[in-house]
């Protein structure tokens, strides 16, 4: 699944950018590629970018994942656990220290 979301991706991106290019030059790239814009494969090109944007919008409402679990990996984020409900609290003071005797 994560490749077809990559291909989606991709496509979207193609997408944009030929509207890009689109709204600030007039200039369709997809159709000067593949021979105009009611060509077979420019045809195809454009079909396949709007159903990849449809894919991403279900993408938009997933819920976001952990940085860690997007990497395959468990990386530690440094967050400190001062919590000692669970565990017994250490005595520091040492009893055979002469300090500690009047």
């Amino acid at each position: 699944m994560d490749v077809l979301k990559r291909i989606a991706l991709a496509l979207v991106i193609i997408g944009a950018i030929n509207w890009g290019l689109i709204g600030f030059f007039q200039f369709d790239l997809v159709a000067a590629i593949f021979g105009g814009q009611a060509a077979p494969l420019s045809r195809v090109v454009y079909a396949l970018v709007g159903i990849s944007g449809l894919f991403c919008i279900g993408l938009l409402f997933n819920p976001v994942e952990n940085e860690s679990t997007i990497r395959g990996s468990s990386i530690q984020t440094n967050r400190i656990n001062y919590g000692t409900e669970f565990g017994e609290e250490r005595n520091f003071s040492n009893e055979d220290d002469p300090r500690n005797k009047e």
